[in-house]
Order: structure tokens, then sequence, then C-alpha cells
């Protein structure tokens, strides 16, 4: 364990707080291990030592046209410290053509003791860092022995940042093919990416269409804005494992024919009311008693992969902890680097 990640460092009592800029948020997870953070707060929320209350929704059609949302998370992880915070996700798909991000957001910290905020924080890179995490952590335990080929669909924020926890955290990985519908998106991704990829020999292919990334792809992420499902259950090589991180990817062949279905929190998924899992498990044709969560495989209390020709799919929801733990993490490097602005109460 690292300096920055000692858990004996107090937490400041002042009437001031702490912002951290994006440049701050990224310079703090650059010396953070995301897949180790995930593991141990999955591990939490499996056994219990997490409160994650339901998430509230906004929806909105601004003025200048698209489709606005806010979504508001919290959450507490206790463990050797507790670590309670918020976590705010924004977004309207159309802020892209205006030459802005999709989503942006905050998180904040809580004085666990006080319960007063503690230090806020750009929200964004974040969540797109913790999603590729728990991604590419599940992949490391479900993923088949050999693997060499990744597909990505979709080239944006999310996909980048799985392409590069890809390349870092699962050995093996030759080629990564990356399909988006937008023009020029996967040509922008290889000129983000190609020179940290090619560090460690991952190759980048463009592919024509998503069927075409799927392909005999060892791995497949859906990293995606799409609100109707295209990936099939014929699409899916022997032995695949496809992570549906935008959760909407994912046909019903897809979903009920895989032969084992992971998630991080069936009590999300069964309240959502807009996802086809959800919808699928109310209707009784997904069986919980059936599936596990990535909790479950991590603590050893249920298997992964038990056969090489299995297809996996894993539906992570995303948990407001998750942002939390990591955010945590960075504050206490900001704090040892002498990072971020004190703003008066």
């Amino acid at each position: 364990m690292s300096a920055h990640d000692d858990h004996s460092v107090p937490l400041p009592e002042s009437d001031t707080l702490t912002y951290l800029s994006g440049a701050e948020v990224r310079a703090a997870c650059a010396e953070i291990d995301p897949l180790a953070c995930m593991h141990e707060t999955l591990v939490a929320h499996a056994e219990g030592r997490t409160v994650l209350p339901p998430e509230t929704h906004l929806g909105w059609t601004p003025p200048g046209g698209g489709e606005a949302r806010g979504i508001t998370m919290a959450g507490l992880v206790d463990g050797e410290v507790t670590v309670a915070g918020t976590k705010i996700i924004n977004a309207n798909p159309a802020n892209v053509a205006h030459g802005l991000p999709r989503a942006s957001g905050l998180t904040v910290l809580f004085e666990p003791r006080t319960a007063r905020p503690l230090c806020v924080m750009e929200g964004a890179h974040i969540s797109a860092l913790r999603t590729a995490a728990v991604s590419v952590l599940a992949a490391r335990h479900l993923v088949r022995p050999g693997a060499r080929t990744a597909a990505l669909f979709g080239a944006g924020v999310i996909a980048r940042e799985h392409a590069l926890m890809l390349a870092r955290g699962l050995p093996g990985i030759e080629e990564i093919r990356v399909y988006d519908s937008v023009p020029g998106r996967v040509a922008q991704f290889e000129r983000d990416t190609g020179a940290a990829l090619g560090a460690y020999e991952v190759k980048v292919t463009a592919a024509v269409d998503a069927h075409t990334a799927a392909h005999g792809a060892d791995v497949l992420i859906a990293c995606t804005s799409t609100r109707r499902g295209y990936v099939e259950r014929s699409w899916l090589a022997p032995g695949a494992l496809v992570v549906n991180v935008s959760l909407d990817d994912l046909t019903e062949s897809a979903l009920t024919g895989a032969d084992r279905l992971y998630v991080d929190d069936w009590d999300l998924i069964r309240e959502d009311p807009y996802r086809l899992l959800g919808k699928l498990l109310r209707e009784g044709r997904v069986r919980q008693d059936e599936a596990a969560t990535l909790g479950d495989v991590l603590t050893g209390a249920r298997p992964g992969r038990t056969g090489d020709d299995e297809v996996i799919v894993v539906n992570p929801f995303g948990l407001a902890v998750e942002d939390i733990a990591l955010a945590h993490r960075v504050f206490r490097v900001a704090r040892h680097r002498g990072l971020g602005t004190a703003l008066p109460r």
C-alpha cells in the first residue's frame, strides 16, 4: 500500500472546503491503482459494508435541443475508515455537436464524523475510470484463457478509458477492434490512444460495423449511448465475454442466451424502469438465483468461468460507492501533493 492509500492519514479539520479541478483529479488518479480500489469496493459491497440509497434522476428538454439529464447518487463504504459522499453526473448527447463533453459532473466527499462536505472534485474522469476498472477487473476473473482480441462498441471517452485499462490490466490482449456509428470518431480514438496502446504492443483496428467488430472477439465491451439493442447471441463466439457497460446494447437473445450472467447489484436492476435486464428479471425470464454478482466472484462465494466455451455476460449498472471510494483515494493523494484550492465555507 502506498502512502497515498494509508488509512492512518487523518482527515483535515478546517473551515475550508477543498476543490479539485479536472487536471488535479487526473494527476492524482495517475498515482492510484483503480483495479485494486474497485476490487476492495466490490468485496465490501458483497459483504454488506456499503450503503447505497436509490439514485435520483432529473430529465428535461433543453431550449437548444437534445435530451438533458441529471443523476445524483449517494454512497457509503465502511472499512478501516468510513467513506461517504455523493456523485452528480449530468449529460446531454447534443453537447458533442457544440464541442462540449457529453457528460460532466462532480463528486462530493463528506467528513464522516461531522457529515460536513469535505471536498468537491471534477467527477467525469473518476466516473469513466472506475467504469473501465470494473470492466477489466471482471475480465481478469471471467475471460477465457488465451484471450487476444477485444471489441469496443463506441469510440468516446468511456471507450478510450477501457482501451487503456485493457492494455494495462489484461495482459495478452493484442488487438482492439473499434466501431462507432459517428464518422470520424474511430480516427480520433486512434489519435488519442495510439501512442499509449502502442507502448503495450496493442493494435487498434477500425471495424466497418458492430458485427464485424464482434466476430470472433474474446472480449466485447459496449460503450455507446444507444437506446436499442443490437448485439445478438449469434454474434458471440464460444467463450466470449461481453461487458454491457452502456446497458442497452444487448438484445434479449444475448442476455437470456448467455451461459453465465453477472451483475454488480440485483436491487438496482430490479428497480430500474428503463433497462431490458430489469424487465427480464421482473418477468422471471432471468432468475437471480441462477446468476451472481461480481462481488460474489471476488470473495469466492460463487464460481466464475468453469469452461473455456462458456459465453459470459457482465451487466454492471455502476455503483455510487465505486465513485466515492476512488474519489477518497484521489483526495488523499491530493492532500499529500498539496493539490487543490481551499474555498471558504
